[in-house]
């Protein structure tokens, strides 16, 4: 196995209560945001499950493998992440965007994709540090700020 595979093996040996952390954070994060793009009519998952599918079982992996890289490093790999995500659910119609809604308004219609996915590239960086900073807390481990 090469270096590289055995990195990103490393990166998901994690104890189950930091996994559930992750899975708990994202999913609730993934239910407000879907609620949020719904109600001021931005964008939608067509279906809630896909919370579970994209939220869960696409960007936890991700964010274990990205957390301990420096933030521009996580968003950058992140981007590509969330690039692929987002082209692939505007094209197979999964992702629902409410038509002139106000990023189309702000951007234009051909830069919705692209800012979605330099939005939501944001999630890996973001995530890792308020999921690290909440697992920490309820483990008891102190702050190194602090």
């Amino acid at each position: 196995m090469n270096k590289s595979m055995r990195w990103i093996r490393e990166q998901w040996r994690v104890e189950k209560k930091l996994l559930l952390t992750y899975c708990l954070v994202y999913f609730i994060w993934g239910c407000l945001m879907n609620w949020f793009g719904a109600e001021v009519e931005i964008a939608k998952f067509r279906y809630w499950w896909q919370v579970i599918s994209c939220y869960i079982l696409y960007m936890v992996p991700i964010s274990l493998v990205l957390r301990n890289l420096p933030f521009h490093m996580q968003y950058a790999y992140g981007l590509i992440a969330m690039g692929l995500l987002e082209f692939g659910g505007y094209f197979f119609e999964t992702s629902y965007a409410y038509p002139d809604n106000i990023l189309d308004q702000l951007f234009g219609i051909r830069n919705f994709t692209l800012g979605m996915a330099l939005f939501f590239a944001l999630y890996f960086p973001v995530g890792n540090w308020g999921v690290n900073k909440i697992y920490n807390y309820f483990s008891g481990v102190p702050d190194k700020l602090e």
